[in-house]
Parts: structure tokens; C-alpha cells; sequence
């Protein structure tokens, strides 16, 4: 279930973008998520490299399609081998629930986002309020990255977990593909009650190679809507 991205929405995300954006200081190494959403951070942290307001930033996308953004807008780009350690990473979410867990992968970036999110010292959130949730799972499938290699015997198993799977395809029907050249499973478990339980049960599967279960990773999130900005912080939502 690719991100869908909406126009009535874009000015609540281009809202939580310059907010995140505040938080990046000269001389940091910035995490670059992908999806519309941290798109328009990217764009604003070049527009600040070339007004000169911040310098020395690099970037490191989670993503071909972010890499892209970044160069059109400017930002230097570095590599997570080059700095295993970010200072900052500003990343969207399919869904937030009241704990900061998130559902994430809906553009296909999920082990990337991952990884960097893991590598951030500090992993800061962007949505619209649309994205805020009572319990995850209830607006939003969880994407499971398989190898191709028996990829069907994933289906099978996540049906066992209570799963109704869906093989994302792009536009021409064919399969969607990662940057690493994998499947994505779309997962609808419904509302989840134990995410830690179900993620347990997916990283033991061979053959599965990341979920988009996010759990405990996120520093902040930074919500925009019709009544204005909110940050929400674990266990302060």
C-alpha cells in the first residue's frame, strides 16, 4: 500500500517540516527519512544550506527516491559507514500510536529507515494528525520485506499470525521492488495488542528481512493539524 499523498494535507506537513527543521544545527549529521512528509524537510534544510542559516550539514537518505530530493535541493550527502553515529534523523510514519511505536514502509524504505533510525541519537517524527492512532495496526497494514527466493512460504506463515497479506505492486501491475531489490508483503493484522510480541514472531522467520513495526525508536513526534503544532515525547503524549 504505497503512500498516497494528499493535497489537502500538504500544507499540515510542510508545517511539521519546518519545526523538525529548527531542531538541525550547523554541523550536524542528519538522518534524511523518506516519504512526502520528510521530503519537505529535506527541501527546507537545503534552503537553509543555501541562505546560509545552517552549514557543514550532511545528510545521509534512507532511500534512492530521498537521495534524489536531497541533490535537486542541494544537500551534501554522506554514508552511514562513513558516520555509524547520526545526530539527528527526521523521518515520516503511516501510523503513531499513543506510545510513539509506529508503523513505517508505506514508501517502500523500511530497512533503510530502520537502520538509521537505529543509528540516531535522536529520532524525530513528522506527521499530520490524520497519522495518530488508538492502537497500531487499526488505519494502517504492517509491510513485511521478504527475499524472493520462496517469498510465497512467507504468505503461508504470516496468515498463521493472523495476517491478510497483499503483495504490493506498482502501477503496471508488476511487483514492487525495494532498493535492495526485495517483495513487500502488506500485513492487515487489524489493531495489534502486543506489537512487541508480533515483531518477535516476524524477526524469527527466515526469510523475512525487516518489518515495519518501529518500537521504542522514536525521540519526539511532531504532529501538525487544524488546531496548530504538537510535540509529543514518550511518555508525555
Amino acid at each position: 500500500m504505497p503512500k498516497v499523498d494528499n493535497v489537502e494535507l500538504r500544507p499540515f506537513k510542510e508545517q511539521a517540516a519546518i519545526e523538525a527543521v529548527a531542531l538541525v544545527k550547523s554541523g550536524m549529521i542528519v538522518g534524511l527519512g523518506g516519504g512526502s512528509t520528510a521530503s519537505f524537510a529535506v527541501r527546507q534544510i537545503g534552503e537553509r544550506l543555501a541562505n546560509g542559516s545552517l552549514e557543514n550539514v550532511l545528510g545521509i537518505p534512507c532511500g534512492v527516491k530521498v537521495e534524489s530530493v536531497a541533490r535537486q535541493f542541494g544537500v551534501p550527502l554522506t554514508t552511514l559507514d562513513d558516520h555509524p553515529v547520526i545526530d539527528l534523523t527526521i523521518d515520516g510514519a503511516d501510523e503513531v500510536a499513543p506510545n510513539l511505536n509506529l508503523i513505517k514502509g508505506g514508501g517502500g524504505s523500511l530497512l533503510r529507515e530502520k537502520m538509521v533510525a537505529q543509528a540516531s541519537q535522536r529520532e524525530i517524527i513528522i506527521v499530520d494528525e490524520t497519522k495518530l492512532s488508538p492502537v497500531l495496526g487499526t488505519h494502517w497494514p504492517v509491510p513485511v520485506e521478504v527475499v524472493l527466493f520462496g517469498w510465497r512460504s512467507q504468505v503461508g506463515y504470516l496468515e498463521k499470525l493472523g495476517a491478510t497479506v497483499t503483495l504490493r505492486k506498482q502501477s503496471d501491475d508488476t511487483p514492487f521492488q525495494t532498493d535492495q531489490g526485495n517483495l513487500i508483503l502488506d500485513c492487515n493484522f487489524g489493531p495489534i495488542p502486543d506489537p512487541i510480541e508480533l515483531a518477535i514472531k516476524l524477526q524469527e522467520r527466515a526469510g523475512i528481512v525487516e518489518h515495519g513495526l518501529f518500537l521504542g525508536l522514536t525521540s519526539e513526534v511532531i504532529v501538525a493539524g487544524k488546531d496548530g503544532i504538537r510535540h509529543l515525547a514518550p511518555g508525555n503524549p
